[in-house]
C-alpha cells in the first residue's frame, strides 16, 4: 500500500491506537467486527467501490457505514467512518486497511492480557511446523476445501495448546486467506507484532540450531545492520549446507554455502 492509501492508513491507525489501548481485552470484539466488515467488502465489489469512491461525499459514506454497522460497538463504527472518509488509491486498499486494523485490534487484546510475546512465539511455532508439510499447506489454501474445515485444520497445528488470540489468528488466516498463502498472513501478523513491540522480525535459516551466545551475537549484528532492534526467529533447514540466510522484510543477507556455489556457477556461465 503506497501513496495516498498509505497516508490514509497511517492517519487512521494513529487515531485508532489510543482507542485500542483503552479498550483492553475488549479490543478483541472490535477486531471481530472489523473482520466482518472485511468479509462484506470482499463479498461485494459494489459496496467496496461505493465506500472507497472519492467522488462521493465523505459524510454520506460515513452514514452508510453506520447503517451497515448498526449493531456494532460505537468504537468500531467510529474507526470505520474514519476509514471511509479517507482517500484510497484503489478500492481494494480500503478492505486491506480494515483487515490490518482488525488484526491490530486482536493483538491489542493479547497485549492487555500480557500475552503478546506468547502469541508471537506461538505463531512462529505454527509457521515452523508447516515447513515440511506441503500437503497441509495446500489444503489450507485450497478453495475446494470448506472454509470451516480449513480453520479447524489450522487450529490443529497448535496441538491443543495456544492462547485464544493465537487460535483466532490462525483460524482467520485459514478461513479468509484473501488470495494469500496461510504462512504469508501469519508473517504479516508477525510484522504487526514487531511494530507494536517496536522491533523488526528477522528470519534466520541455518543448518543447525544456534547457541544462546550465537543468537545474541547475530541479533546484535542484524540489528546494527538494519538500524533498529530485531526479533530473531531461527528456522533449522537441513538444505542449508553451511552458513546462514537472514531475511528482514525486503532485506536479505545470504551467506550459505549453497548461495556461494550458485554465485560461482553464474560467474562461470559468463
Amino acid at each position: 500500500m503506497r501513496g495516498t492509501s498509505s497516508a490514509s492508513l497511517q492517519a487512521v491507525e494513529d487515531r485508532f491506537e489510543p482507542v485500542l489501548r483503552a479498550a483492553g481485552t475488549q479490543a478483541r470484539t472490535l477486531g471481530d467486527e472489523l473482520f466482518q466488515l472485511v468479509d462484506a467488502l470482499d463479498a461485494s465489489g459494489s459496496l467496496r467501490r461505493t465506500l472507497a469512491d472519492p467522488s462521493l461525499a465523505p459524510d454520506a459514506k460515513a452514514d452508510l457505514a453506520a447503517r451497515l454497522l448498526a449493531r456494532a460497538d460505537a468504537r468500531t463504527v467510529e474507526v470505520v467512518q474514519a476509514l471511509v472518509r479517507s482517500r484510497w488509491s484503489a478500492d481494494a486498499d480500503l478492505a486491506d486497511a480494515a483487515e490490518r486494523l482488525a488484526f491490530r485490534a486482536v493483538l491489542h487484546s493479547a497485549e492487555a492480557e500480557g500475552l503478546l510475546g506468547t502469541v508471537e512465539e506461538e505463531l512462529f511455532i505454527v509457521v515452523r511446523a508447516l515447513a515440511g508439510q506441503r500437503e497441509v499447506r495446500r489444503s489450507l489454501l485450497d478453495p475446494a476445501y470448506p472454509a470451516q474445515a480449513r480453520g479447524t485444520l489450522a487450529e490443529g497445528l497448535l496441538g491443543g495448546a495456544g492462547t485464544a488470540v493465537t487460535h483466532a489468528i490462525v483460524r482467520r488466516a485459514a478461513v479468509a486467506p484473501r488470495g494469500r498463502q496461510f504462512v504469508t498472513t501469519l508473517q504479516h501478523v508477525g510484522d504487526l507484532l514487531a511494530e507494536m513491540r517496536n522491533r523488526q522480525v528477522a528470519t534466520v535459516l541455518t543448518a543447525a540450531p544456534l547457541s544462546a551466545g550465537q543468537r545474541e551475537r547475530l541479533t546484535d549484528l542484524v540489528g546494527r545492520a538494519l538500524g533498529r532492534a530485531v526479533q530473531l526467529n531461527v528456522v533449522v533447514d537441513p538444505h542449508v549446507v553451511g552458513g546462514l540466510r537472514v531475511q528482514a522484510g525486503a532485506d536479505v543477507i545470504d551467506a550459505t554455502v549453497l548461495a556461494r556455489l550458485a554465485d560461482a556457477r553464474r560467474q562461470l556461465a559468463g
